[in-house]
């Protein structure tokens, strides 16, 4: 089941038990999705954020 997720703490968090995160960059932001077991966690925001999000996780990186 996706869930949406609006915090960037908690997304850094659930990166630590993530299998891999997704990064979806469109026109007007950018998309990360983290997939653990159980869950696909979304988590959209600015293309400044993005970027400082993915140099803090600790999972691997998929480009999309």
């Amino acid at each position: 089941m996706p869930r949406e997720i609006f915090d960037s703490d908690q997304f850094i968090e659930l990166s630590k038990i993530a299998i891999h995160c997704r990064v979806k960059r469109r026109k007007e932001d950018v998309k990360l999705k983290l997939r653990t077991k159980k869950y696909l966690f979304t988590f959209k925001t600015d293309f400044k954020t993005a970027e400082d999000l993915i140099n803090k996780i600790d999972c691997s990186i998929i480009e999309l």
